[in-house]
């Protein structure tokens, strides 16, 4: 099992210099013709694995805040300020979405489908997913976290979810100043960890039945919404569609 998940990393690496323009660093096709014989003797294989790679199952699935400051420390980046939230739910993982709540009367419930998210370099990232959370002014969560499961298609300059969210509070009992928040995440085979990439956000002003499109913002994801930064000046947006329930 172990050398399968090591043989799955591999194929990860390759298929990401594949989408590289970058030479350095890749994961080269006479290196992948190096697991052919393990994979013929997948059974009786003891020796030692060719590559210094993590087991796929083995990544690190990193809670919000923590997968930006690690990248901060390795890459020196700058962006607006990193504003953590508490544990209060527990962490979850890719594809754990949650059902509708019970509906109460004269109470609105709030499903919101992720169409797509467009980004430049869309085709070239890993297992991309996105963590949806609803949090008030300080940054508190207010529901509990969600994670779509991984992205349906990339294609062009999207990446394509069409996945239902069901906002697990009804609207009228979300904070003042309460904001939804989409975080984009990738998995950096070279880093061996989830990252997120951009962010986007909702405030309750915007909840109405339809399309809507908003912008996407440079990580750290900043919860509390003092710095925020555009991350690009070329239009490329998250497409949302929202459906509202009410008895």
């Amino acid at each position: 099992q172990k050398t399968i998940a090591k043989i799955a990393t591999c194929l990860e690496l390759r298929s990401a210099a594949l989408q590289s323009n970058q030479s350095q660093d890749e994961f080269k096709l006479e290196d992948l013709k190096k697991l052919e014989p393990i994979l013929k003797n997948i059974l009786t294989y003891n020796k030692e694995f060719p590559f210094d790679v993590q087991p796929v199952p083995l990544r690190k699935i990193l809670a919000p805040g923590e997968e930006e400051h690690l990248e901060f420390e390795e890459d020196d980046e700058e962006g607006g300020a990193r504003a953590g939230s508490p544990d209060s739910f527990p962490a979850r993982v890719p594809g754990t979405l949650l059902p509708r709540l019970p509906s109460e009367p004269g109470m609105t419930l709030l499903t919101i489908n992720i169409e797509k998210i467009g980004l430049k370099d869309a085709g070239q990232c890993i297992d991309p997913y996105i963590t949806v959370s609803v949090k008030d002014l300080n940054g508190i969560d207010l529901t509990p976290v969600q994670d779509t499961p991984v992205a349906l298609r990339k294609e062009d300059t999207y990446v394509h979810f069409n996945v239902d969210i069901e906002i697990q509070k009804h609207i009228e009992r979300l904070t003042k100043g309460a904001a939804i928040f989409f975080e984009f995440k990738h998995y950096k085979p070279k880093k061996r960890f989830t990252s997120t990439k951009c962010f986007a956000f909702m405030e309750m002003d915007e909840i109405k039945p339809g399309a809507i499109v908003i912008e996407l913002y440079k990580k750290p994801t900043d919860f509390k919404r003092k710095k925020l930064q555009l991350l690009t000046k070329k239009p490329l947006y998250l497409h949302l569609h929202q459906t509202l329930h009410k008895e």
